[in-house]
């Protein structure tokens, strides 16, 4: 029988950090005379590659991977350690590490990011397949990221969960197969579904999620 497989988005879904996302990216901008607001961020910078971002608003920029690099270390300078995991998550994860399920962790945060967020909350052990957008062929919106974790897993999509909070992410997992789950951190219930999730949930301490995990206890997601 197939092992069930739980796989995770990190930023606004394991852990609440776009706040210190977007703080950096107000700083970050400033010199070509974008103003960052909290509505800006959620509908260009929320859940993109930093690359693609600066391909759409910065197209003459000479060094987008040095900018994104920038930002990304001015991130890590400002998350704190420790951090806390968001509800229920590890409560989640152990139950998960019990029953035998296969975890991933799948982002676009690129690998140092990913690494100090997970030991910020004192998860990284738990996961055998840590997936970076950048490094896969194409990054999220493309479901490629979780595509292969699933391979790397050896895990049909029938049989995994996946977790998001944002629009490029949650298009991402529904376009994998995986159940789509969206994280109400930062998009409302309705805009979630308007991207692909097939249910929501507030955190992992949300009563619903226990319908979701008994679907990975029987048949395999339809």
């Amino acid at each position: 029988m197939t092992r069930p497989a739980l796989l995770f988005d990190l930023d606004g879904t394991m852990l609440m950090t776009d706040d210190i996302h977007r703080e950096v990216f107000v700083d970050l901008m400033v010199p070509y005379g974008i103003e960052v607001t909290e509505d800006f961020y959620m509908a260009h910078v929320h859940g993109r590659l930093n690359t693609d971002f600066f391909a759409e608003f910065l197209p003459d920029l000479e060094d987008p991977q040095g900018l994104s690099d920038l930002k990304e270390a001015r991130f890590r300078d400002r998350l704190p350690r420790p951090y806390p995991a968001m509800p229920g998550a590890e409560k989640l994860i152990d139950r998960a590490r019990a029953e035998g399920w296969a975890l991933a962790v799948v982002t676009n945060a690129n690998r140092l990011n990913a690494e100090a967020m997970l030991e910020a909350v004192g998860l990284r052990a738990a996961f055998e397949v840590l997936v970076i957008g950048e490094e896969c062929a194409r990054g999220k919106p493309d479901p490629e990221p979780y595509l292969a974790a699933m391979r790397a897993l050896d895990i049909a999509p029938g049989h995994a969960v996946a977790f998001e909070d944002s629009a490029s992410g949650l298009r991402a997992a529904a376009a994998s197969g995986a159940y789509t789950v969206g994280l109400r951190s930062g998009l409302a219930d309705a805009d979630l579904r308007a991207h692909g999730a097939q249910d929501t949930i507030q955190d992992f301490n949300d009563p619903a999620l226990e319908v979701i995990l008994g679907r990975l206890t029987g048949e395999p997601v339809q």
